[in-house]
């Protein structure tokens, strides 16, 4: 099999053509010739292959959206009280530097005669994080698609992440974690709303590092 032909059998919905993958690979190969290497030793032969496949799935929600992995997940139920899912694991790539972030989102809402599917809302989160990112959108887009197909009282969303541009280069900075905030509906207007959700937000916090 071609490596072309298995970047396209990898992702059939991402819609990736033979060429762009042909492309993909091929600026890949420039960049590693732009470092200082040679892209044609044994160790580095397949490298453009796996970068452009590994790359096509890391930004793969930009084929995706929030209704595509809600799908029919949604249900009446009369329940009133928070939803809340703790410790969500995310993975991302910070768009300045196509560098990873990492941690964990805490996402809550409160319906309104509707909820989702607990297992909708790790997958709503990923159709943003697998995107070119910043922490700060990715925590306000997970609160907008989950109000846009929920419609619920209230949405709060929790981001806490660690970036490797921080951490291997530039500050150096081993130990910090950058921590987002998104609050909607009732969890905002409501005092004791927010304060309940922040608290089950952060309750599980064991020390300045993960």
């Amino acid at each position: 099999m071609t490596p072309q032909l298995a970047l396209t059998e990898a992702f059939p919905d991402n819609a990736v053509e033979a060429h762009d993958a042909v492309e993909l690979e091929e600026l890949v190969r420039r960049q590693l010739e732009l470092i200082g290497e040679d892209p044609f030793r044994d160790g580095l032969l397949r490298t453009p292959s796996r970068v452009a496949t590994s790359l096509t799935w890391l930004t793969q929600g930009y084929a995706s959206s929030v209704e595509d992995v809600v799908g029919e997940g949604i249900f009446e139920e009369a329940h009133s009280n928070m939803i809340m899912i703790r410790d969500i694991e995310v993975y991302s790539m910070c768009e300045h530097h196509m560098l990873p972030f990492f941690g964990k989102a805490h996402v809550g809402y409160i319906p309104d005669g509707r909820i989702v599917g607990l297992s909708k809302i790790p997958r709503i989160v990923d159709v943003f994080a697998r995107r070119l990112q910043v922490q700060e959108r990715l925590t306000e887009q997970v609160a907008a698609g989950l109000c846009d197909v929920l419609k619920p009282l209230g949405v709060g969303v929790v981001i806490e992440a660690q970036h490797l541009c921080m951490m291997m280069r530039g500050v150096q900075k081993q130990n910090s974690r950058t921590i987002t905030s998104a609050l909607r509906g009732v969890f905002r207007n409501d005092p004791k709303t927010r304060d309940e959700f922040l608290r089950l937000a952060h309750s599980g916090q064991r020390s300045p590092q993960y």
